[in-house]
């Protein structure tokens, strides 16, 4: 049994690290943030991981810190090799090890990266589930928790010690489609007015004229977070959201809301409606550019076919929470005397 980490040693870095005040992880927090989903892993009993390669130093200190490990005779962490394939430094990488990973039929794929990168894995792996952890600008979509339990989790996941209607969790995407081209977001879907591509993040309020969401939190950050201070919508809830910004008509009213970290915005309001899956959605803007997950991915023009379509259960990710949860309650990092976990019956407490 097999898992692929692919770690974006780039994430955080684009034009919001600029004009807000985003995230930049080192190159050590990184790979220490590995190094921890792979003590995670061999944990749980996973012995194999393969990882995407890249040059911007990332490998060297993980390697380190495995030959640490060896030195001081820790068995701590699973075998790692790494993928053979060509490094361009960009988003490619991802795209070609997530295809390489399918290939190799790997049991689960982490993810290290932001929304973009997740997007991109999700496009690429088929039915392999994933784990997101968290390390980019906008962090809507994979969840803030620590390495070394997305590790423990998937692992459990994966090897069969958690039942699958448990361990696995159904999301929702939008399929996104320009003439005949098809591409897909986990979050949002941007329309903005510019018809070209430039810096690819999407963080000037004036330049919005709609926004399509899977989900929206309250809490969240990024273009999602409109639509959570509007009518927040769940992940499980099988609807999406279609927000309208008022341009060059009276709004209906106005929504302060954090485009990015530290990035505040005032953005005028037309309508709100809820969006059905299945159904093919058409825009009211006629050129533009779409934003996929915070990021200018599809320009269009008013000869252009737009349509984008929400689907319900398209992939699955590793429920972290209702793992180890599962885990807890059944006893399964407890041991006596050498012998198999036990099971622990509700209520009852071990100090």
């Amino acid at each position: 049994m097999t898992v692929g980490i692919i770690a974006n040693p780039v994430s955080a870095r684009d034009i919001r690290r600029i004009i807000a005040h985003a995230a930049n992880l080192q190159i050590t927090d990184r790979a220490n943030m590995v190094l921890r989903i792979l003590a995670g892993l061999h944990h749980a009993g996973i012995d194999n991981v393969v990882m995407m390669p890249e040059r911007a130093g990332l490998g060297v200190h993980i390697q380190r810190g495995l030959k640490q490990a060896q030195y001081a005779d820790h068995t701590r962490f699973p075998t790692l090799s790494w993928l053979d394939m060509p490094i361009t430094g960009t988003a490619q990488d991802t795209v070609c090890a997530a295809h390489l990973m399918r290939q190799q039929n790997v049991s689960a794929i982490v993810v290290l990266g932001g929304d973009g990168t997740h997007r991109l894995v999700v496009r690429e792996c088929g039915n392999i589930p994933i784990a997101g952890v968290s390390s980019g600008t906008n962090n809507a979509f994979p969840p803030l928790q620590e390495p070394t339990i997305t590790g423990l989790a998937t692992g459990l996941a994966i090897s069969g010690k958690i039942p699958a209607s448990l361990a696995f969790r159904g999301n929702k995407l939008f399929e996104v489609r320009v003439n005949e081209r098809r591409d897909i977001a986990l979050v949002d879907v941007a329309v903005v007015r510019e018809q070209f591509t430039g810096a690819l993040a999407v963080w000037r309020a004036e330049s919005l004229r709609e926004l399509f969401v899977t989900f929206g939190r309250t809490d969240g950050i990024g273009l999602s977070s409109i639509a959570g201070l509007l009518n927040p919508v769940s992940r499980d809830q099988p609807v999406g959201l279609h927000v309208r910004f008022a341009h060059n008509t009276p709004a209906a009213f106005s929504l302060s809301a954090p485009l990015a970290p530290g990035l505040m915005a005032k953005l005028p309001i037309q309508s709100v409606d809820t969006l059905s899956p299945n159904a093919t959605l058409s825009l009211s803007t006629t050129s533009g550019s779409l934003a996929l997950d915070g990021e200018r991915e599809l320009p269009f023009s008013a000869s252009d076919s737009v349509s984008i379509t929400l689907h319900l259960d398209a992939f699955h990710t590793i429920d972290v929470e209702r793992c180890m949860a599962f885990a807890a309650r059944h006893g399964l990092f407890i041991q006596r005397d050498g012998h198999k976990p036990v099971s622990i019956s509700q209520g009852e407490h071990h100090e």
